[in-house]
């Protein structure tokens, strides 16, 4: 691992499984998750899209909804910079991911489970492995998913969770992490882009209201805002559910492009991560040297 001002901007591919067929049964959702990812480790029809990093959805291993997550919710116990066995995880999930990123040799952003903190509090919880199995992050939702659109969707979240870790350095970019809802925040992904963070990935579970007006919009701005990558890493959709995600998982580049992407259904979308187009759009339009400090305050600051 290194640190944010030693990382180099390499290009890598990158790999988002916009995962289907969740079920009530978690040990069929960690099978068939497991399944997938070797899929997508072996790489799409070109053997160029062989991914470096490879990224599961938002609550991958249990149907989604705040009713769900006490039934499925499992402890993690992870401390940062304490020693942490995976093998000996008291979660089947983080057991299951730490043996598939050492079975492929991948990083692997395992979206996000239902935690039960040693507080016993729940969290909405994402876990990042090395190509060796590690567990070498965890990041908790920030901000928490309360609405209500009248005659559309009401939707009531858990209660807030603590902020932790916001970033991890793989050995190709220094990548941001958020979950969803938390796309919402500029401040979050500014914080990111401000600590060195090139790439920013969001597993997340936009509805079929939300959706469609906000979902693209949304990373195309925090891409641009920031001059990074932006990916967001859906569920399929499910009619049958109670929970009728959007899907179109994506990747948008510092430009704003959407350079990769899907529709609805179960699929793997694979993208190459170019860093001579996340220097160029910071040389042609340099927003990170004319931001105004002096007038507004860097939110980063301090952290």
């Amino acid at each position: 691992m290194s640190s944010a001002s030693s990382t180099t901007f390499r290009p890598f591919n990158l790999a988002l499984i916009q995962l289907g067929q969740i079920t009530a049964d978690k040990p069929t959702n960690l099978q068939h998750a497991r399944t997938m990812v070797l899929k997508a480790a072996a790489g799409g029809d070109d053997p160029k899209t062989k991914p470096d990093l490879i990224v599961l959805p938002e609550v991958f291993n249990s149907p989604y909804g705040a009713q769900h997550f006490p039934v499925y919710a499992e402890p993690v116990d992870f401390v940062p910079g304490q020693p942490y066995d995976p093998a000996a995880s008291p979660s089947d999930s983080v057991r299951m991911l730490s043996a598939v990123a050492k079975e492929t040799g991948v990083w692997l952003i395992g979206g996000s489970i239902p935690e039960r903190g040693a507080d016993n509090k729940l969290y909405n919880t994402t876990t990042v492995y090395s190509p060796q199995g590690e567990l070498v992050a965890v990041h908790r939702k920030v901000h928490l998913f309360d609405i209500d659109i009248p005659g559309k969707i009401t939707f009531k979240a858990c209660p807030p969770p603590a902020l932790s870790g916001l970033t991890d350095d793989a050995h190709f970019a220094r990548i941001g992490l958020g979950i969803c809802y938390d796309v919402r925040f500029p401040e979050l992904a500014a914080i990111n882009a401000r600590q060195g963070c090139q790439v920013l990935i969001y597993p997340g579970a936009f509805n079929l209201t939300t959706g469609p007006l906000h979902w693209e919009l949304l990373q195309r701005a925090r891409a641009v805002d920031n001059q990074v990558y932006f990916a967001m890493c859906s569920p399929a959709r499910d009619l049958t559910a109670g929970y009728h995600a959007w899907g179109h998982s994506m990747v948008v580049d510092p430009m704003g492009k959407v350079v990769a992407g899907t529709t609805q259904d179960e699929d793997i979308v694979y993208a190459r991560i170019d860093p001579q187009t996340f220097h160029d759009a910071r040389a042609g339009i340099p927003v990170t040297t004319q931001r105004r400090f002096d007038v507004y305050p860097d939110v980063s600051a301090g952290l």
